[in-house]
């Protein structure tokens, strides 16, 4: 019976949840809730995430850009020029050219699949370092924008463990734009 009652509390507190989140949005946001449901609603909502947002710019056309980062021959020839193809393993570059396709990147270190990709303009991928908890994906989501006859990759990457914040902007840093630079001189 307590279980019973237990269920039909945790249903109820649900649907009330569900009902003042929905009347507040319906009505301008937080700004309409009362103090109770307004704390309720933010204490759902997580500000602890860390993400990293980076911009570089390339003497190259939005489609050179696009091929180097998405065509497994040319990554793998910029990952060489970054000297990393060796030291985090030995597994081959792939990259999958299709949405939902693999790709296999440093020796195997990173590995994901393609969510998104909009030729000449946005890849966004599951992304991971192979030694993070099983099941743990970040996105990496690149958009190609024209910079006059270059190209300015922006980057959003967010959704990966805690604390790696720093270690991540440093290799997308030293492992993707200094050698992509590099290769497409």
């Amino acid at each position: 019976m307590g279980y019973e009652m237990n269920r039909e509390a945790i249903a109820n507190e649900l649907t009330r949840r569900q009902v003042i989140a929905g009347i507040a949005m319906a009505f301008g946001g937080l700004a309409l809730c009362t103090n109770e449901a307004r704390a309720e609603i933010e204490e759902e909502i997580s500000r602890t995430a860390e993400s990293i947002h980076q911009e570089a710019s390339f003497k190259a056309s939005r489609k050179r850009v696009y091929e180097a980062l998405t065509d497994t021959k040319q990554f793998d020839k910029v990952i060489k020029l970054g000297g990393a193809s060796t030291a985090l393993g030995s597994e081959p570059t792939k990259i999958s050219s299709e949405g939902g396709g693999v790709f296999i990147l440093f020796g195997g270190h990173i590995i994901g699949r393609q969510i998104e990709l909009v030729p000449n303009e946005r890849i966004v991928q599951a992304w991971r370092v192979v030694d993070w908890e099983p099941g743990v994906y970040s996105i990496a989501k690149f958009e190609l924008r024209e910079q006059g006859s270059g190209t300015k990759i922006v980057l959003d990457h967010m959704g990966f463990p805690k604390g790696l914040g720093e270690h991540l902007a440093a290799g997308w840093r030293s492992h993707y734009w200094e050698p992509l630079e590099k290769f497409l001189v």
